[in-house]
């Protein structure tokens, strides 16, 4: 018996090579996705430079005694509490609002107008701001 490579080979000349992509699509979507979630994920770890207050804004009782938050506002030209004008506090556009103010009242903030204004607890409005520390 013999083997007919005539028309092996007549029928090598009349297919035309062929590459197929899918695998290859496949292969970089999968690097691709791969990357991506490996890119989006953020360490949850502080770095050890960082001190507490650098991490969080607001004081607690394990990073310091401060009793205000420092209120920056562009332009700040005026600053109500219980409607009450405390607008001679502003230093540098900031105001120290007092900590309890910031947990239990409620503070409204207009950066177009340049103004804050306060709603204190009834017990605090004597303290409710004071003008920031310098330094």
């Amino acid at each position: 018996m013999s083997i007919d490579t005539k028309r092996f080979k007549d029928k090598l000349n009349e297919k035309s090579p062929g590459i197929n992509i899918v695998p290859l699509l496949d292969v970089i979507f999968t690097i691709m996705i791969f990357l991506l979630v490996m890119l989006s994920q953020t360490s949850m770890d502080v770095p050890d430079h960082y001190s507490q207050d650098q991490v969080s804004a607001k004081p607690t009782s394990s990073s310091g005694t401060s009793e205000y938050y420092l209120i920056p506002l562009n332009n700040l030209q005026h600053v109500t509490v219980n409607g009450v004008d405390y607008s001679k506090y502003i230093r540098g556009d900031s105001i120290a609002v007092h900590t309890r103010v910031m947990d239990e009242g409620k503070i409204e903030m207009d950066s177009s107008t340049g103004t804050i204004n306060i709603q204190a607890p009834p017990d605090l409005v004597d303290k409710a701001v004071k003008a920031p520390a310098s330094g």
